[in-house]
């Protein structure tokens, strides 16, 4: 099992220096983590820190978690991945997401409508393009050349290079995407004890077009803290979920909170939404589960955070994404060594 992070897990979130951000990537590489990810909402965008932190390291994978479907032409996602993989000498992943209609229309302008199709076709359409092939393609979304126009099929001027492209999914439909044509997963609102309902998806969609499910790469992300103090520790983590399942997304559309719902959890999470659409946010964050907070994350003494790496490597799960814990960089990279240490300790149970 590999470690990932984040590009802002040493930092603040709000950085307007980015000599940190690299420093925390130089150390997190000597460490052995496989790999960094950057993401975008409505502020910085996912590529340019990218390509800032390829300049500065030398080993660690780079990955978009992610680039939000839609925002880009499938032309401009082909020109950024070929450009990314060159600048890294080919440790970029394309890590794609559909976002949601909140981010999609409001700060982009572009309607929310078949995420699923819309991120199958666009990964299609970019697996030709930086393969070197002729962009003609005909789908429910996206037609290239347009029809009626004077557009041709273009191929690419920039060589040819293998691009792994991610999906972040949760939804049934999405996952058995992810399966049939992605080279990984980014996964989410995951519990190991009822990591299944993802994973047979992800299986069944791999089986249907022929494909290898081992091939999969599956991360996913999780927050860490040592503690003895379990019931503080998750009980904070707990209150966290409160803004996911009331803010981050509609009563109609919030995808991390579904993706509880499938898991055992729908009665409690339907309530926090409830309570912060009213208003209630307090309220809210108090009826988040403090079972769900730690099964969801690897919080507790060093014996109890050995033992759920362990449940994620049984179920196949390739990368674990962590936020660190602490308030200096020296804090954080201290808690990541400890990690590293664990999961080594993991891998070689079974070596």
């Amino acid at each position: 099992m590999e470690i990932a992070i984040r590009s802002f897990s040493g930092v603040r979130s709000d950085v307007s220096e980015w000599k940190p951000v690299a420093d925390f990537a130089r150390e997190a590489e000597n460490l052995g983590v496989d790999s960094i990810w950057t993401s975008e909402a409505w502020g910085t965008d996912a590529i340019s820190p990218l390509a800032y932190l390829a300049a500065k390291t030398s080993k660690i994978r780079l990955g978009t978690g992610i680039l939000q479907v839609g925002s880009r032409t499938p032309g401009n996602l082909i020109m950024t991945a070929l450009t990314m993989q060159s600048l890294s000498g080919g440790r970029f992943i394309l890590g794609l997401g559909t976002s949601g209609p909140q981010i999609m229309e409001g700060w982009h302008g572009v309607r929310f409508r078949n995420p699923v199709t819309r991120t199958k076709e666009i990964i299609e359409i970019v697996k030709k393009g930086v393969a070197g092939d002729e962009l003609s393609y005909k789908g429910k979304e996206y037609i290239l050349p347009l029809p009626g126009g004077e557009g041709k099929a273009i191929r690419s001027s920039a060589p040819p290079c293998d691009v792994p492209v991610w999906v972040a999914s949760l939804g049934p439909s999405n996952l058995e995407m992810t399966g049939a044509v992605a080279d990984g997963w980014l996964g989410g609102s995951f519990i190991p004890e009822t990591g299944d309902i993802f994973i047979d998806r992800i299986k069944a969609g791999a089986e249907k077009a022929g494909k290898d499910f081992t091939s999969i790469e599956m991360m996913i992300p999780l927050s860490l803290e040592f503690t003895d103090d379990v019931y503080e520790a998750g009980k904070r983590h707990a209150r966290g979920y409160g803004f996911t399942f009331g803010a981050m997304g509609s009563i109609k559309n919030n995808f991390y909170k579904d993706a509880y719902v499938r898991q055992g959890y729908g009665e409690a999470v339907n309530k926090v939404q409830k309570l912060w659409k009213e208003g209630k946010r307090e309220e809210a964050r108090e009826e988040v589960p403090l079972e769900l907070a730690l099964k969801s994350n690897l919080i507790g003494t060093s014996g109890m955070v050995k033992d759920r790496i362990r449940l994620y490597r049984d179920l196949g799960i390739s990368s674990l994404k962590v936020d660190l814990p602490g308030e200096t960089l020296s804090e954080k990279l201290d808690s990541l060594g400890k990690l590293m240490e664990l999961v080594r300790s993991v891998d070689s149970e079974i070596a």
